[in-house]
């Protein structure tokens, strides 16, 4: 019986033995190197190196992950106009990153500071730059208001540092955000060791700044070329700028600058698209249960009415708007909305994905060219409609070619104001041509914004069997969209010459350069708040109650959460 005994226990170790061994081989040929090729991956001698290490997207500052799915956009709760402007239609939104709240007038500042630091005013190349990024101060002017307090000091005094920029028309919001990316990444670079330490602070300056393409494409042109500031291996890391061959001989190493590869660049911060703004906004993940929505929301938070019926708060407005006539914020001592104009961001409880103020306070601008239909017929994923497909431009020693202060450009806008639309050390960026174009099925062209509606196929004058095909010109009046054109010029002494167009034929504002803004404002009735009402305003033009939020496009898995039947998370 002791023998029995002695023989099982050696049994019971032998197998736990064996059954470790087995597991070690399992976890060590696992390791071993690719799958598609057997060679080592990483492999300090050489060979192809990748981020294996690599978990997930890191959530850039202020930004909020929103969890992509489906959605009925432009469903309003009211139509009393039957514009056709909000046609219900099924679409679906990958996951994306938005801004928590809405830009605010500190974050903007910081903005400004930069571009007075690195391109100063003062000096001719460079006024332009700063002054051009400059918010439109004067839109509180009103005929009939006294309104100079904040004309003098909404921008800049600390009182207003919480609340939401306005001012800015829409090309100053991309250019925030283009800034915002390079600013964001090189942040990154710098924490990882790719960059000197502060060098984002102290080396800094016109002709030597950093962009995130810029560094992706030609590292070694980044700060100009500064070799003290773009570091040759990562800092503090095993990666060298040389390595020694199998003979001995000292060689310049691979890989030694940060890649797309590397997982630590985040891709650019962005406006919203339409369709994102409204499906974040929404908030449906509030009303789930299984795969399905538990009835329709009229506003960003459950329920139709615009006050709280939460014990503590009862009676309180969920959000910033006009309330009726003359009425911008209640009686004084009531508990009201609390604002009269904009109001300090997350004064409002937020919305089921933690986003603030997506209905009040001030409206927003988004990235689509506006268009009365969603032409869901020719895409309901990720729909968007403004794409103008660029590349950067090739030199002719077959490198890619930077702005310089020779060839910056800036653009002159039909109301005069002049902004820089590229910064030096930034890549040329030219047209898409037949090389990426030629016989491709999901796009033929650069420019897209007028994709089945407003291109001349689309104008009921446009002859499908002249000479000369989609080419054919078509006479102003023939236009699908026969709006003003203004248009601005410098003479050769330096006077600006405005022609306003004073036709009286014209029957529409529509044009490729009217965007959506979205959510209702401190100047808007209820009525706004439904995240699915839309309306639109020329680009280059601002206004008191217009601002904006930052968006990023998330790569990788949908969500970080494991699902759950139930409204859980």
């Amino acid at each position: 019986m002791k023998v029995n005994k002695f023989m099982a226990m050696r049994w019971f170790f032998a197998v736990i033995l064996l059954a470790g061994l087995s597991s070690c081989s399992k976890k060590s040929s696992s390791n071993t190197g690719s799958k598609a090729t057997g060679w080592k991956i990483n492999d300090k001698k050489g060979g192809f190196q990748y981020a294996s290490k690599f978990k997930k997207q890191e959530t850039g500052p202020g930004l909020v992950l929103v969890e992509g799915g489906t959605f009925t956009m432009g469903k309003v709760a009211d139509d009393p106009m039957h514009d056709w402007n909000n046609t219900p239609n099924q679409q679906h939104v990958q996951s994306f990153y938005m801004d928590e709240t809405e830009v605010t007038n500190l974050m903007y500042m910081e903005y400004l500071d930069w571009l007075k630091r690195v391109f100063p005013p003062e000096e001719e190349n460079y006024k332009n730059i700063y002054e051009g990024a400059i918010p439109d101060t004067l839109v509180w002017r009103d005929r009939l208001g006294y309104n100079e307090t904040m004309t003098n000091n909404y921008l800049r005094h600390p009182a207003y540092a919480e609340y939401p920029v306005v001012g800015v028309n829409w090309i100053q919001a991309t250019e925030f955000a283009k800034w915002r990316t390079n600013r964001v990444n090189e942040a990154v670079l710098e924490r990882e060791g790719y960059l000197k330490k502060d060098a984002k602070v102290t080396e800094a300056k016109a002709d030597a700044t950093f962009d995130t393409e810029t560094y992706l494409a030609a590292p070694t042109k980044t700060f100009g070329g500064n070799e003290e500031v773009v570091l040759k291996g990562r800092r503090g890391s095993k990666a060298k700028a040389t390595t020694t061959n199998s003979k001995g001989e000292t060689q310049e190493a691979k890989n030694v600058y940060a890649q797309r590869t590397s997982g630590l660049i985040l891709p650019e911060y962005r406006l919203p698209t339409e369709a994102e703004w409204e499906y974040a906004a929404a908030a449906d993940i509030g009303q789930r249960e299984y795969n399905i929505y538990k009835g329709q929301k009229k506003y960003p938070w459950s329920g139709g009415y615009t006050r709280s019926n939460k014990r503590q708060i009862r009676g309180d407005q969920l959000a910033n708007f006009k309330q009726g006539k003359g009425d911008y914020g209640g009686l004084a001592g009531w508990s009201d909305d609390g604002a009269d104009i904009t109001n300090k961001v997350k004064s409002y409880p937020p919305n089921d994905f933690g986003l603030y103020d997506m209905a009040g306070n001030v409206a927003e601008w988004v990235a689509d060219v506006y268009r009365p239909i969603v032409d869901d017929e020719a895409n309901d994923f990720n729909y968007y409609r403004g794409n103008v497909y660029t590349k950067n431009k090739i030199g002719e020693d077959g490198k890619v070619e930077l702005v310089t202060a020779e060839t910056q450009k800036f653009d002159t806008l039909p109301n005069g104001k002049v902004i820089s639309r590229n910064f030096i050390g930034q890549i040329a960026q030219v047209p898409v041509d037949e090389k990426e174009t030629y016989l491709r099925q999901n796009f033929d062209k650069s420019d897209h914004k007028n994709y089945r509606d407003g291109d001349k196929q689309s104008t009921r004058y446009f002859d499908f069997g002249s000479e000369g095909g989609a080419e054919a010109k078509l006479k102003d009046d023939q236009r699908m969209y026969d709006s003003p054109k203004h248009n601005v010029s410098v003479d050769s002494i330096g006077n600006m010459i405005r022609k306003f167009d004073r036709s009286n034929k014209r029957t529409t504002l529509i044009n490729d350069d009217v965007r959506v803004y979205k959510g209702g404002s401190w100047r808007d009735r209820a009525y706004w708040l439904d995240p699915a009402q839309r309306r639109y305003f020329p680009q280059d033009m601002a206004t008191d109650y217009i601002g904006f939020r930052c968006a990023m496009s998330r790569v990788g898995p949908k969500s970080d959460h494991k699902k759950t039947a139930r409204n859980k998370r």
